[in-house]
């Protein structure tokens, strides 16, 4: 199993343009092998005192925080679905009004060391 976890600001008014866009994206990862893909919405998330998830992607006052994650059975197989990814046309019609800054995303892939109720 592996895990890639991401960390987005989204506008609050946008909210609905990126479960949108999730809802035609990620049938996709599924298609290239993600077994799970978990998008959430900011219901409580508190200001820490050296850092939390708002001052990791840099969020403005207007901005929710979505964590999202995927489960992949594998690392080569997340890899190669990426490589996949970077071929498909589907892909590259995505829209041009993204509904957040994608340079802000923080993102990253990790193995699992212990699960517990799966």
């Amino acid at each position: 199993m592996y895990i890639q976890g991401f960390i987005i600001a989204v506008p609050e008014g946008r909210k609905d343009d990126y479960v949108r866009l999730a809802r035609d994206v990620d049938p996709m990862f599924a298609e290239f092998g993600a077994t799970e893909i978990m998008e959430a919405w900011e219901e409580d998330v508190p200001d820490g005192q050296v850092t939390d998830f708002r001052k990791a992607v840099n969020a403005k006052p207007d901005e929710k925080i979505v964590f999202s994650w995927m489960v992949w059975p594998d690392k080569a197989t997340c890899e190669t679905a990426h490589e996949k990814m970077m071929s498909d046309e589907r892909f590259k019609e995505m829209p041009a009004d993204m509904p957040f800054d994608g340079k802000r995303m923080v993102f990253g892939g990790f193995a699992p060391v212990f699960t517990f109720g799966r």
